[in-house]
């Protein structure tokens, strides 16, 4: 099981009759199928195991699994709108008439039917982990929109779902600047890498990306006594999870450490389904002390 690469976090309030049976028995009514000839789009819930499994709900040791797939035919503007150009020539020339409005809709809609069948597909798959126990979602997206849909889904199916995007009580942008400044202490668990990126908040909007370079350079600070703040920043978690915190508290380019992963894989079952196993429990015991420390570098939540 590869892990997320990404991961915007949701606060999670299960209902209390919230069971992985009844998930599983809500997804199986909603399965992904794949494109009719005429169709645009279609959408549903698949296996989060591939072939190992059919179900489309994956558990282990609490933590769920789950898998949106969106499939959309690939059609360009350009395409039709060329193809539409091609007919009103002809009508024009053989008809000696004009094409107006109704009509021009009506052939566009028409071309659209006739190309449909022939475009490219394209797939977008979306996996969620699910903690119940802990009260979190965390979606594999880097895109708050990609990540409401797979929610908006998840919500028509099981008829409601209490989630609200990941809050804190300091801004992320003003902590991860005094960290550089040194006016504010890095927790111990958390080692600034060398990329982050400064944006001015004034009316200029001056943007600078740093990478491969010393952040508590004089260069970087001189920037940040001048009023710019820090958006993204990389750094490593307990020498485990790399990854970059943006402003909006969303979590990019997740990836193991090398030292994490030749441990994992050292402890790791031969059985395929076994293994996937471990890695989603891993997974979620790793997120389930990450999201907690990375709230309290911030402040924590908000009380409600």
């Amino acid at each position: 099981m590869n892990w997320f690469k990404n991961a915007i976090c949701y606060r999670f309030e299960p209902a209390e009759d919230f069971t992985e049976e009844h998930l599983e028995r809500v997804l199986l009514e909603k399965p992904f199928v794949p494109c009719g000839r005429h169709e645009v789009s279609r959408s549903g819930w698949t296996s989060p195991t591939g072939p190992l499994s059919e179900s489309p709900v994956f558990s282990s040791n609490g933590y769920i699994l789950i898998s949106y797939l969106v499939e959309e035919k690939i059609l360009p503007t350009s395409v039709i709108r060329d193809e539409m150009d091609e007919r009103i020539r002809v009508i024009e020339e053989n008809e000696a008439r004009k094409v107006y409005r109704k009509e021009r809709q009506q052939m566009k809609d028409d071309i659209t039917l006739e190309l449909l069948p022939r475009a490219f597909t394209r797939r977008h798959r979306t996996r969620a982990l699910l903690m119940p126990q802990q009260g979190w979602i965390l979606v594999d997206v880097g895109s708050f929109k990609r990540a409401e849909d797979l929610l908006s889904a998840l919500r028509e199916a099981l008829g409601s779902l209490i989630v609200r995007p990941l809050e804190v009580n300091q801004a992320p942008s003003s902590v991860m600047t005094e960290w550089l400044q040194d006016k504010r202490p890095i927790p111990s668990v958390i080692e600034v890498e060398d990329e982050s990126e400064l944006r001015d908040l004034s009316a200029e909007g001056g943007v600078i990306r740093v990478k491969g370079q010393d952040l508590f350079s004089d260069e970087i600070r001189a920037h940040l006594d001048n009023g710019m703040q820090i958006t993204r920043l990389a750094f490593n978690w307990e020498e485990q999870i790399r990854l970059v915190l943006h402003a909006d508290m969303s979590l990019h380019r997740l990836k193991l450490t090398d030292q994490f992963r030749e441990q994992m894989d050292n402890d790791s079952p031969e059985d395929e389904l076994a293994y996937f196993d471990a890695q989603l429990t891993q997974m979620g015991l790793e997120f389930s002390r990450f999201v907690p420390a990375l709230v309290e570098a911030f402040g924590g939540e908000p009380v409600r």
